[in-house]
């Protein structure tokens, strides 16, 4: 697929089937986040990897544990694949995803999300172009800011100091591919 076709086909999908990814296909997907810009060339991002639904459920449900709805800049996302944001009754935050890759990041560096976020949407058209379906998730932080998260930081030995950034859903997604939502024509400038 040509970059600027994949970049336009490259979805938010939040309905999935109950079907996992291949891991080679996965092991893609990493790569490409690993290979994405990262300030100064630290390469301090580190992703992690869910592919066990049930705890993929389990962190789904920690990351809108805390979810305030007052501090959103809009009320509605889409129709066609609603969000939290769309639906209250919604209790996961990763929509039943079968994959969920962790995005982190250190707590205390100035360039960690902008990190973080590079390395996601590199992900994303990786997935793409796989064939696959995805969703950036912002809230990593707060999901792991409580007894069960941190369990799991141990566990998967985060280093101290390092905190979730952001999340990537990955799966096939479920009905129809979404539209193409129209591209508002007052977010660019040209200055000469």
């Amino acid at each position: 697929m040509e970059f600027f076709d994949l970049v336009k086909r490259r979805r938010s999908i939040r309905k999935y089937q109950d079907r996992q990814i291949e891991r080679g296909d996965l092991e893609k997907i990493i790569q490409a986040g690993l290979c994405a810009p990262n300030a100064g060339g630290g390469q301090r991002a580190i992703i992690v990897a869910v592919r066990n639904r049930a705890l993929c459920e389990k962190i789904g449900r920690l990351n809108i544990a805390k979810f305030n709805r007052n501090s959103l800049a809009g009320s509605y996302v889409s129709s066609e694949q609603p969000s939290i944001i769309d639906d209250p009754s919604i209790r996961s935050g990763f929509y039943g995803a079968p994959t969920v890759c962790a995005v982190f990041g250190p707590k205390n560096f100035l360039y960690s999300v902008a990190d973080a976020f590079c390395c996601a949407e590199n992900m994303a058209l990786a997935a793409t172009e796989l064939g696959l379906a995805s969703c950036l998730i912002a809230r990593g932080e707060e999901t792991f800011d409580n007894e069960p998260g941190a369990a799991l930081l141990k566990e998967w030995r985060i280093p101290d100091g390092y905190v979730a950034r952001c999340f990537v859903l990955l799966g096939y997604h479920a009905g129809a591919y979404p539209q193409d939502k129209p591209r508002r024509a007052d977010r660019s400038l040209v200055v000469e």
